[in-house]
């Protein structure tokens, strides 16, 4: 079973971008909720990322991975494959 992979973003963000090219570039099928203006989804996603309010916000199987940043270093660390795995 593939592995829930969820995201946050806005539209013309570079880092949203960045992020999801990654999980594209990986084959990775993920939910893309794109909140730009819509502070209620921008509250929504800060609960679920322990009070971060930046873009992106990354989850897989409900576990909050970080932002851009931080899945990068997952991947470049060779533990994002691990977490996508389990799903």
């Amino acid at each position: 079973m593939a592995a829930k992979v969820e995201i946050y973003t806005w539209r013309t963000c570079p880092f949203c971008i960045r992020a999801k090219s990654l999980l594209n570039k990986k084959g990775i099928d993920f939910s893309e909720y794109c909140i730009d203006g819509d502070e209620a989804a921008r509250d929504e996603m800060s609960k679920r990322a322990k009070g971060r309010r930046s873009v992106p916000q990354i989850f897989i199987n409900d576990y909050h991975v970080g932002g851009c940043d931080d899945i990068h270093d997952l991947e470049r660390q060779g533990k994002l494959d691990e977490l996508l795995a389990s799903g």
